[in-house]
């Protein structure tokens, strides 16, 4: 059986089809497993799979016995001074993938877990006189999104919308699909619930809102984030009133 290490996302959300951030980091506080990650643990792993040609999974909760809990794949991996780092797609054509996406918009999902083997490892004294664990190489198998973290530290940083695109084809001439209008009308839904959480706190109470997104200090999005969100509502909806007439 696979080792398993599991880390907590931070998903600043709107209607994506990818997305991008830490499967893992090298941070050098110990786990709830007492275990650290050197830096170029996972070299000799993606190398292999590079040299493979194939992409690394995205599963659901390490779900390998169910074709349909495989959500997506892994689009580019490699490690940085932070840690393993990644992009993933999320198959358009997987029902199962396209509800963990709206898990991740509504925050009901929010970490990232890996499975992998121990090729070295060996015990580390840290900063502060502790020893752990540290894991040296690692033979990576999979990426998935699970429930329950191990690790803090781990954030998606960018969950990439297809919406801009579909905006776009709107503008030059092209007919939406309902499926299409659909998926606007509720990225409409998540934008204003973002917007009106950024409000000052003396604004006018805004309406009631199911789904909204934090960051992972559970603060507000930024003045320049809100001002982009403003700007990418605005042209949803232009687009929508021009489906309407």
């Amino acid at each position: 059986m696979p080792n398993i290490k599991s880390f907590n996302v931070d998903v600043k959300a709107d209607e994506g089809g990818s997305l991008t951030g830490y499967a893992s980091t090298f941070d050098r506080i110990p786990d709830a497993y007492g275990d650290v990650i050197a830096p170029g643990a996972f070299a000799e792993s993606l190398a292999k799979w590079q040299q493979l040609g194939k992409p690394i999974p995205l599963l659901f909760g390490h779900r390998t016995d169910d074709p349909f809990m495989n959500i997506g794949a892994v689009e580019s991996a490699a490690e940085d001074e932070r840690g393993l780092k990644f992009t993933a797609k999320l198959d358009p054509d997987n029902p199962n993938a396209q509800y963990s996406r709206k898990l991740l918009l509504e925050g009901r999902i929010h970490q990232f877990s890996f499975a992998f083997d121990v090729l070295d490892a060996g015990t580390t004294t840290l900063e502060d006189g502790t020893k752990a664990n540290e894991l040296r190489k690692l033979d990576l198998f999979e990426i998935s999104l699970v429930p329950i973290p191990a690790n803090q530290f781990a954030t998606v940083e960018e969950v990439k919308a297809w919406a801009d695109e579909a905006v776009a084809e709107a503008k030059a001439g092209r007919v939406l699909s309902r499926s299409n209008e659909d998926d606007l009308r509720e990225a409409v839904q998540l934008i204003q619930g973002v917007l009106d959480k950024a409000a000052p706190a003396d604004a006018e109470e805004p309406e009631p809102k199911s789904l909204q997104t934090e960051d992972a200090e559970g603060d507000a999005p930024t003045d320049e984030a809100g001002a982009k969100g403003a700007l990418v509502l605005e042209q949803i909806r232009k687009t929508l009133n021009r489906t309407d007439q």
